[in-house]
């Protein structure tokens, strides 16, 4: 039986990817280089910022100094944020109303820093909804590895097999897999591959299809 719902946030409560990848282009234009959307759908979303800093520091052969990256991408983000906010992802509100009323426990699990994702989620009045948070900051290894996912559970006191993991990336995907904790992935800026596809247990349009799909789970599980 499902008894918790455990969100993403960055692709999937909150339409932030572009704004991302915007944050990686510049600091790469800052060196030189070019970066494509295509690029960054490839390998960054679902990660987390510093891996993903480490991953272009290699890639590029850049030996630039990580901490001050970190740094001059949160004041490009805060920046883009500022001028052009971060909306939330159709069908949000209506599944937390539903998970509420139908007493589910919501904990979020985001590879983001704390207090970015809490200003971003409070600017909408929607941490209120949720039981519990996990953030980067809480786990050795983000996604793809599954601790994100095995540390939410734990704050919830609940089983695995009593969660549902909701993922827009591949990584969320791998992570909730290596978990072994059920997950829905509703893509955002890309479709996963047929490998993760098998990890899942449905691909949905948007959120606004959760609420149907917990119904159905019900009855089959009543």
């Amino acid at each position: 039986m499902i008894k918790a719902i455990i969100f993403d946030m960055d692709g999937l409560m909150i339409d932030s990817e572009m704004i991302s990848y915007k944050c990686y282009k510049a600091i790469l234009s800052q060196f030189g280089y070019s970066f494509t959307l295509n690029e960054y759908i490839q390998d960054y979303p679902g990660r987390p910022l510093i891996a993903s800093l480490e991953f272009i520091n290699k890639k590029y052969h850049l030996n630039y100094d990580i901490q001050e990256q970190l740094e001059n991408f949160h004041q490009l983000e805060y920046q883009m944020i500022e001028k052009e906010g971060v909306p939330l992802k159709e069908g949000l509100l209506e599944l937390l109303h539903y998970l509420k009323k139908n007493h589910y426990l919501t904990v979020i699990a985001s590879s983001s820093h704390q207090e970015r994702a809490e200003k971003l989620l409070e600017s909408h009045n929607i941490l209120q909804y949720f039981d519990s948070a996990v953030y980067g900051k809480d786990v050795k290894k983000g996604k793809p590895f599954p601790d994100i996912f095995l540390k939410a559970c734990e704050k919830l006191q609940i089983k695995t097999s009593e969660a549902l993991v909701l993922e827009d990336s591949e990584a969320g995907i791998q992570a909730a897999y290596d978990a072994q904790i059920p997950v829905i992935c509703i893509p955002d800026l890309k479709y996963p591959q047929e490998e993760y596809i098998n990890k899942t247990e449905i691909i949905l349009q948007s959120l606004k299809e959760v609420i149907p799909y917990l119904g159905s789970v019900s009855r089959v599980e009543d």
